[in-house]
């Protein structure tokens, strides 16, 4: 039972506080949160709607979402994935960024005040891990802070590159398509007539039958695409639903001209000003035309035309991002360990072997002597 309820002592009445650590049921998270949760429309990631669908259909297998609520009351609340007495943070293969739940009027004191419970939920434990963080989000250092406070060691670490761009009030896609490197201006062009004489594209944004079938048009499409199975194949689809009932959602679906049958598809989700894609596919069989790039064009083009204040690329370094996007940010890992752990104690040694290796590797690259600072 330590692992799925924890309690705080006695408040001296002879009753058990609220507990501290706590299971999310499939009905998803606790109207309670509400204060803490932010609307979809204004980031996407924080939302009810986000970790309610993450919790229904993309919870690894053999995990329990959980919540850890540190802090004076309303502070903070972590959403966390626990599997056989680990614990790390509520992330799956989907998740753009993450962050604990704070509220917004806590400051520094008070945050560093609930990391520190945190770390003494995690003390005594296997290591942590938190994931697709934000390396500029100042919840860090009062994190990393109260967690010291606790006892434990807190390292970064990279996880994933994330591409994006802002878009200038007023950018016209003439404008975009001129600052774009040589080697995609002239793919634009080539194939821009090709495009329009041998595809269409629907553009879906509201609930309804036609989006169904364009959900359906996705998952045909990514059957005859080059990506692995997924994880959790009702993700998209269910955010797909969820993104249109909210009026987030924009899909996009190339079909051939000659039969209508999809050659590439993909789907964003606008939230906060920004555009951020979260999927995108096409059928290897039609490759010769680019699909996927002509369908990006269209997508991007629309956007502009929307006046979004960005466009985000989502998780990776897939190399056709920086055709697209100019600027690229580093989402990071945080291990937290505790010394006095046996697996803690590996947890840190390996970290610290690993940055070792990656430092000496660089020396080696640059062809540095190892003099002076590297």
């Amino acid at each position: 039972m330590r692992d799925l309820l924890l309690r705080q002592p006695d408040d001296g009445t002879g009753h058990a506080r609220a507990p501290r650590l706590r299971r999310i049921g499939p009905e998803g998270l606790p109207a309670s949160l509400d204060a803490l949760l932010a609307p979809p429309e204004t980031d996407l990631a924080a939302s009810r709607l986000w970790y309610d669908t993450t919790c229904r259909v993309a919870l690894p297998p053999g995990t329990q979402a959980m919540l850890a609520e540190v802090g004076p009351p309303g502070t903070m609340v972590v959403p966390l994935l626990m599997q056989d007495g680990r614990i790390e943070s509520l992330t799956t293969p989907y998740t753009l960024r993450w962050r604990p739940l704070t509220a917004a009027w806590a400051g520094a004191v008070a945050l560093e005040r609930a990391a520190a419970e945190l770390g003494e939920l995690l003390r005594g434990r296997p290591p942590t891990l938190f994931r697709a963080m934000d390396s500029d989000d100042t919840l860090l250092l009062p994190l990393q802070a109260g967690l010291w406070r606790a006892g434990l060691w807190s390292r970064p670490f990279a996880h994933f590159g994330n591409w994006h761009e802002a878009l200038p009030p007023g950018l016209r896609w003439a404008d975009y398509v001129a600052a774009r490197e040589q080697p995609m201006r002239s793919t634009l062009m080539r194939r821009r007539r090709r495009w329009e004489d041998e595809t269409r594209i629907d553009l879906l944004t509201e609930p309804g039958a036609a989006l169904e079938k364009g959900i359906a048009a996705y998952i045909d499409v990514r059957a005859r695409s080059w990506k692995a199975a997924e994880p959790s194949p009702a993700f998209d689809p269910a955010l797909m639903r969820g993104a249109a009932a909210a009026g987030l959602l924009r899909l996009g679906v190339l079909r051939s001209r000659a039969d209508g049958r999809p050659l590439a598809a993909q789907y964003w989700v606008v939230s906060g000003g920004q555009a951020a894609l979260l999927k995108l596919v096409h059928d290897e069989a039609a490759r010769t035309l680019s699909p996927g790039t002509g369908l990006t064009a269209a997508m991007v083009a629309a956007l502009i035309a929307e006046g979004v204040a960005g466009i985000d690329l989502g998780r990776g370094d897939d190399g056709y991002k920086r055709f697209w996007a100019k600027s690229r940010r580093q989402r990071i890992g945080m291990l937290i360990a505790d010394p006095r752990h046996p697996a803690g104690m590996l947890a840190l040694a390996r970290h610290a072997a690993g940055r070792g290796w990656h430092r000496l590797r660089g020396i080696v690259a640059r062809g540095e002597t190892g003099e002076g600072p590297a």
